[in-house]
């Protein structure tokens, strides 16, 4: 192909994302009047040139394309989004800051897992998260919107006789209650947020190197986690247990979810599965029927 006409479609890629916004490559292709092949190859270019830039989530399996500055313009993908990850979206939108440890498991996990509409910063020791379209520099100004209620004044004599009756109450031979147990409980919850982390990014990492995408976040605790992911373009259900052996209740347990959810399913555990339930589950498939004759 002349570079000249290279130089054409690439300013015609530019000139459509200018005017219709975010858009997927199916439509860019089409209004390049050029296959898929091509199209691709001519969006990774203006990409390593930093003439457009690309989302990290996906419609399908399709990325969005968007001119630097236009980002606002991937909001109306939103519905795309997994359930979870809509779920947390939409909070993020609403408050525009959340701070990461007063949020449950699975709207942390998704939060970390939106990076085109979560941004993370660090205030005060701690892991706040910003809605992209939200300057980091407004967190301080939405704190004070909402400012903490003000402590009921006291007039001087009144505050003497509370000291007082603390005195009676509470004599000095007594010592205050010591605090380090509640350091202690926050430590452990904030070990227990990393294991959980730890566990998720395991399951994850290892359905991505098997090439399966994540579509969904169904639930997420400390014992499992229920995903919907694409195996070549069908749709299934994982359930992964946090624990070194599975038993036939928890293979139950998913058989229930993969009806509920009308999916086929895989289990994936921790540990090696116990040799019992391997040969009842080896001895399963190779059965046709149990038949009462009696």
């Amino acid at each position: 192909m002349p570079i000249n006409d290279a130089n054409f479609i690439k300013e015609k890629i530019i000139k459509f994302l200018e005017k219709n916004g975010a858009s997927l490559p199916v439509h860019i292709a089409k209004d390049a009047g050029m296959d898929m092949i091509f199209t691709s190859a001519f969006l990774s270019e203006l990409i390593s040139h930093q003439k457009i830039k690309v989302s990290n989530m996906k419609v399908g399996t399709s990325p969005v394309y968007f001119i630097p500055g236009n980002e606002k313009g991937i909001e109306k993908f939103i519905d795309y989004l997994g359930g979870k990850e809509r779920e947390a979206l939409i909070l993020l939108k609403n408050k525009k800051f959340l701070e990461d440890s007063k949020q449950e498991p699975a709207i942390k996990i998704a939060l970390r897992t939106m990076k085109d509409f979560a941004n993370p910063f660090e205030k005060n020791g701690k892991l706040i998260w910003r809605y992209f379209l939200e300057e980091e520099k407004d967190y301080e100004a939405d704190l004070k919107k909402f400012p903490k209620e003000p402590k009921v004044k006291e007039s001087i004599k009144e505050h003497e006789n509370i000291e007082e009756e603390t005195k009676r109450e509470k004599p000095k031979d007594k010592p205050l209650q010591k605090k380090k147990p509640a350091k202690r409980e926050t430590k452990a919850k904030k070990q227990n947020n990393q294991n959980d982390e730890k566990f998720f990014n395991k399951v994850k990492e290892y359905l991505l190197n098997k090439g399966f995408e994540i579509t969904d976040i169904i639930s997420f605790n400390k014992k499992d986690l229920i995903l919907k992911i694409k195996d070549n373009s069908e749709e299934k259900l994982v359930i992964a247990y946090n624990k070194r052996r599975i038993t036939e209740k928890d293979i139950l347990n998913a058989y229930k979810k993969s009806e509920e959810e009308s999916l086929k399913y895989t289990i994936l555990s921790m540990g090696e599965i116990p040799k019992k339930t391997k040969n009842l589950l080896e001895a399963a498939k190779k059965m046709n029927s149990i038949e009462k004759i009696g």
